[in-house]
Formats: structure tokens, sequence, C-alpha cells
């Protein structure tokens, strides 16, 4: 793959990543965030499980297989973006990305406490960045808001979902996967939505084009390019770009919802970046060289 075709897909599907939190919190106008999440994923999840279908990927055959792509449909999905959705009531689309994609911070914590990764020392440095920058961008907060708490939820669910996909990754078709933990997760955040909250979505031409534009662009499309790259190009190389996604999402917050860009934000925001970057290098497993892939 040319340079520039690289880039401009890395820019696509980062600029969808992130630009997914202010186009969410738009959507929170309209709708209740369970409700509003959980229509977004079973909407993009039976488009995925059409398109499985119809190229026939591989399904599995075994019970235990599909409990496990369950288990990381309620963790990537439910958990994930149920308290990014959550998160978005009360602290900005920038401060919820930020927080958010600090995941592959938890991952390297959480792979060697649980998985015995060994990690190269450059990447404990982002580890440590990234801790600095989530410091100062919550530390500055005049008011403890909830939608912190779920901010960081979100990312300690993502980071989990992503060993957990590591450890089982070679069960599953990685469209199949996709798809089928989507609609579980959606449905899982539906039924949530009618225990917790007051279901409410506003049916108008607003309304339906953001929920149309988070399932198609910032759930099909951007799974569909960002596994694209990864497959055409070094994995390694593709995951460090990882720190463009919170990027945009601070600067869609800025662009579309005129949120406020407060230092502590932005200051925090490039310890975390930076901690990203580092982190998404390659490392080492105890048995195996490995490459960190979201």
């Amino acid at each position: 793959m040319n340079i520039w075709k690289f880039s401009a897909l890395i820019v696509l599907t980062t600029f969808l990543m992130g630009s997914s939190f202010a186009v969410g919190k738009i959507g929170l106008h309209y709708a209740s965030p369970l409700f509003l999440v959980g229509l977004r994923f079973v909407l993009a999840g039976i488009i995925m499980v059409g398109i499985v279908l119809v190229l026939r990927r591989p399904h599995p055959q075994s019970p235990t297989i599909w409990l496990k792509m369950g288990l990381i449909g309620a963790l990537q999905t439910a958990g994930v973006m149920g308290c990014v959705f959550i998160s978005l009531r009360t602290i900005t689309a920038g401060e919820s990305s930020i927080l958010t994609f600090t995941n592959p911070l938890l991952v390297v914590v959480l792979g060697t406490i649980f998985m015995g990764m060994r990690y190269k020392w450059y990447q404990w440095i982002g580890v440590v960045l990234g801790v600095i920058g989530v410091s100062i961008t919550v530390g500055a907060q005049i008011e403890w808001k909830i939608g912190i708490v779920f901010g960081l939820c979100s990312a300690v669910f993502w980071a989990m979902a992503t060993l957990l996909v590591k450890r089982w990754g070679m069960l599953f078709d990685t469209w199949v996967l996709s798809a089928y933990q989507m609609l579980c997760g959606g449905i899982i955040l539906l039924l949530l939505s009618l225990l917790l909250e007051d279901p409410v979505f506003v049916w108008n031409k607003e309304s339906i084009l953001i929920l149309l534009w988070l399932s198609i662009f910032s759930s099909i499309v951007q799974f569909a390019v960002w596994y694209y790259v990864l497959q055409h190009g070094d994995p390694g190389k593709t995951s460090s770009f990882l720190f463009l996604a919170p990027f945009f999402g601070v600067l869609s917050g800025w662009l579309l919802l005129g949120e406020t860009l407060y230092l502590s934000s932005i200051v925090g925001g490039l310890f975390i970046i930076v901690g990203i970057y580092l982190v998404n290098q390659q490392f080492q497993s105890k048995k195996r060289s490995a490459t960190l892939i979201k």
C-alpha cells in the first residue's frame, strides 16, 4: 500500500473513531443514552451479520465459542459504548474521547498482571505519561463529575475486551466476531435501557441522520477501513496511529459543539497521545512475539 493511500485511510478511520463522540453527544438531544447506543449497534450488527452471511464467512460451530463472542460483545460494545454515552451527559466529547482512548495504557498493566506479557521500557514510559495525562485532564476539574468515572470505566472495559480478543482471537473470523459482538452488545444495551432509564428517541430527520451516521459510518465503515489497513500494512505501525482518535475527538467537540479547549485538557491530552503512541509499538510476551492490535 502506498504512503498516500495509507495516510488517507488512517486519517479516515481515526476521524470516524474520534468524531463519533461529538456526534453521539448531539444525538443525546433526541434520545436517552443507552437507548441511542443500543439502537446504533443493533442496526450496525444486523447489517454486519447480513454481510458476513452473504459473504459466507466461517461461523463458529461450538456453543462455547459463541458464548465467548457474546462476552466480548458485552465488554466491547455494551460496556465500552454504554459508559461512553452515559459519560457524555456530564462531560465534553473531547474529555470522554481522551479518557476512553487511554485503553492501550491499561492493556499494558492488565496484560502484565493477568497474561504474563512483557513490555519494552518505552512502553512503560508511555503508561507513565498516560497516567500523568489523565491526572492533568481530570485533576484540573473544579468538580468531580460522574462522567469522568464512566469515561475511565469505558477504557477499562475496552482493555479487558482487547486482552480477551488477543487470547481467543484465533477462534473467530474477524468479520464474524465484529458482526455478532456488535449485535449482542446492542441487544444488551437495549435491555439495560429498559431497566435503567426511560427509553426515549425523538424520530425526526436530524435524529435519524445521526443514528445512521453512528451505525454505518462510525461503526461499519470505520471498522472495515481499520481492519483493511491492519491487513494490508504493518499492524504495529498502524496501531501506533491510534493517538489520532482522541485528537479528532477533541477537535470535533470544538468544531461541532463549541466545546472550550481548556489548557488542562490540551496538555493532558498531549501526554496521553504520546503515551498511546509509545504503548502501541511492538512488544514481546513470554511465549511469543506479538503486536498490540485494537
